[in-house]
């Protein structure tokens, strides 16, 4: 029998993806947020506040889905806190990915070689990311998203679902790139693109 030893922090729709991912949900111990309306995630109790978190011993999991959000929970978090990356079972990974802690890859998705994913990034489903990718930590590529060879995604950014970058494309810090554009030059730190142009 595998030991509780997974403790997630989050209980709302990404929360849910989240635990749906696990083959063997057996091995949560715990799941922490600070709305205390929320009293159970999955047949599973949760846990007010998520600061309790610091209490425990054992891996954890961000399960928040905005960015700043996620980053601040971390920031707020022991330096000694480890981190569980949750990869599905569905998802083809280069054997020669590095990949962060803390970092979900969805069902379905498709991580070619020499990429590079931070940590706390989320994957999201059926997205890929081809060759020589760099992606920052606390990233989100949304659903049904494609990454061409060689691009950079800073920390921070969102990635809507849908969308397409070509190849050899940088795109900043803290950007958000919304659902179905193309993505046809680099995108400066903490500007928008939509559809096919940038807003800054």
């Amino acid at each position: 029998m595998k030991k509780q030893n997974l403790y997630i922090i989050g209980a709302s729709g990404h929360a849910k993806a989240i635990i749906d991912l696990l083959e063997d949900k057996s091995i949560i111990a715990g799941i922490y947020d600070d709305n205390p309306k929320i009293k159970e995630i999955m047949g599973i109790g949760v846990q007010c506040p998520a600061s309790k978190i610091n209490e425990v011993l054992g891996k954890v999991h961000i399960a928040i889905g905005d960015n700043r959000t996620r980053k601040k929970i971390f920031e707020s978090l022991s330096p000694e806190t480890k981190y569980h990356t949750i990869i599905h079972q569905s998802a083809i990974v280069s054997t020669f990915v590095k990949m962060g802690k803390g970092t979900a890859i969805m069902e379905g998705t498709i991580i070619k070689v020499d990429s590079v994913i931070g940590n706390h990034v989320i994957v999201n489903t059926a997205s890929s990311i081809d060759h020589d990718c760099r992606i920052s930590d606390f990233v989100h590529i949304g659903p049904g998203s494609n990454l061409c060879g060689n691009i950079k995604v800073g920390e921070g950014t969102l990635i809507g679902a849908g969308t397409v970058v070509i190849p050899g494309v940088s795109i900043g810090s803290w950007c958000v790139i919304g659902a179905g554009s193309v993505v046809l030059k680099d995108v400066p730190d903490g500007a928008k693109w939509m559809g096919n142009r940038i807003y800054i």
